[in-house]
C-alpha cells in the first residue's frame, strides 16, 4: 500500500511542489511549524530514514540541502532546522524549518494556518530559489 508521501509524488494527492528530480521530492509541510516549513523525501519507498542506502541517504540530504538554501533565501530566518522524526508517516522523510529560535523546532505548539494563497506563493517563491548542483 502506498504511503501518503509516495500518493503527493504520484499526483494523486495535491502538494506545494519545491523541487523534484528523479530521485527526490520536496515539499511545504500543509501544518507548518514555521513560513516555509518543508519535508524532502526520496521517491523510494522506505519506512526508515537509516534503512536508505549509503549513497542515497548522501544524495537525500544533498537534495536537501539545496532545498534549503532555497527556503533561506526565500523566508526571513536566522538558520534552516533540520529535523528527522518519521513516526508519524511510514516514508522516510526530513523536515526543513526556518528558525529564528530553538522553540521553533517544538513539534507540541500549534501549527499555523496558512491561506491557501499564501502557501501558493511561498512554494513558487522556494521554488525559483532552488539552484540545482550535479
Amino acid at each position: 500500500m502506498s504511503t501518503i508521501f509516495t500518493k503527493i509524488v504520484k499526483g494523486e494527492i495535491p502538494s506545494y511542489k519545491l523541487a523534484e528530480d528523479d530521485r527526490f521530492y520536496a515539499f511545504l509541510d500543509i501544518n507548518p511549524l514555521s513560513r516555509g516549513h518543508a519535508l524532502v523525501i526520496p521517491k523510494q519507498e522506505t519506512d526508515y530514514l537509516f534503512d536508505l542506502p549509503p549513497a542515497l541517504l548522501g544524495d537525500l540530504f544533498r537534495f536537501a540541502q539545496q532545498v534549503a538554501g532555497a527556503i533561506r533565501r526565500s523566508v526571513p530566518c536566522k538558520r534552516i532546522g533540520v529535523v528527522v522524526l518519521g513516526l508519524e508517516v511510514p516514508h522516510a522523510h526530513i523536515h526543513l524549518v526556518p528558525l529564528n529560535s530553538e522553540s521553533d523546532v517544538d513539534f507540541r505548539r500549534p501549527k499555523l494556518q496558512l491561506p491557501t494563497e499564501e502557501m501558493a506563493a511561498l512554494a513558487d517563491a522556494i521554488s525559483k530559489h532552488m539552484r540545482y548542483e550535479v
